[in-house]
């Protein structure tokens, strides 16, 4: 994406497109990650729940079938595009506040409009992160408690006002900012290694390119982002008052029972997840820029 074109309305526009790309790869191994980070300790002599990734996905289509794999998925679909659409609208707003007149952003001030993307995106997503986290950990669809997103926030507004929908902001802020830093600073140094301004190249190569820069910029998010993230999904699924001081109480608990080796728990599917999926999100994005640089170059 070049300096001179990319806007912010362009990158809201795009960046929603981008999003849905995203969601549609990656939800499944999303799916798995949570179901690995809430699972409950084993109980002395017995064995966990589920040994790893693949046998947490090998007992989901087993007892659910593949449509296990995508529960929950409604949340972040319905709200992917405007979450996404905000995120990198920040991203772009950040760009241009930092931008001096005919200077190039250094990496520092990219990794800067990226973190404050992620301000823009924890007031949307948050709600959207505890629906789908309660939604991914029902097993079977026999006596579940939420019936789909709109009867999980209709329980949670009956059962704590709007803080239970929103519990876990907090958390998700803690993630989100620095790991969106990396992720567009990621992006942007891979995308000019490999698609240097002062050689031409065609639109599918350009695509092409566009891949290693968007699955590297996923999985770098991914390494800044996994701790609070797990901090997040137990707090998100926990009961009601389980953790009265919120993410400080989880991680205490985190660390007196399991170890800082817990604040990666869930990291495979997540890893197999985020070059795909990260690397779909921006070919989401190129293919919106690229028509919106066609269609409205002065937008």
């Amino acid at each position: 994406m070049s300096e001179n074109k990319a806007s912010p309305v362009k990158y809201f526009l795009s960046g929603g497109l981008g999003g849905v790309f995203t969601v549609l790869v990656g939800h499944p191994l999303d799916t798995i990650k949570v179901r690995l980070q809430t699972m409950p300790n084993p109980l002395p002599g017995q064995s966990p729940l589920y040994a790893g990734t693949w046998d947490c996905a090998l007992k989901t289509v087993r007892k659910e079938g593949f449509k296990g794999l995508y529960k929950g998925m409604a949340a972040p679909l319905t709200g992917v595009a405007p979450i996404f659409a905000m995120s990198f609208f920040g991203y772009g707003l950040g760009k241009r506040i930092l931008q001096t007149e005919g200077a190039e952003l250094s990496n520092a001030q990219i990794f800067s409009a990226g973190a404050f993307s992620g301000i823009f995106t924890t007031a949307i997503m948050a709600p959207g992160e505890r629906i789908k986290c309660l939604l991914q950990i029902q097993e079977g669809s026999e006596n579940a408690k939420y019936k789909g997103p709109a009867d999980c926030a209709k329980k949670l507004y009956a059962e704590g006002g709007i803080r239970s929908i929103y519990k876990g902001t907090v958390a998700t802020l803690l993630r989100d900012v620095p790991a969106s830093g990396m992720y567009f600073m990621t992006y942007e140094v891979i995308s000019k290694m490999l698609k240097p301004a002062d050689e031409p190249q065609s639109f599918g190569k350009k695509l092409l390119c566009t891949i290693p820069a968007g699955g590297m910029a996923g999985i770098l998010n991914w390494v800044v982002g996994m701790p609070p993230d797990v901090l997040k999904s137990r707090l998100q699924t926990a009961p009601e008052g389980m953790y009265p001081k919120g993410i400080r109480d989880v991680f205490k608990k985190l660390m007196a029972e399991e170890g800082v080796t817990a604040l990666y728990k869930g990291i495979t599917p997540v890893m197999l997840r985020a070059f795909p999926a990260n690397a779909a999100c921006f070919i989401g994005l190129e293919i919106g820029m690229k028509f919106l640089n066609s269609v409205a170059p002065n937008l």
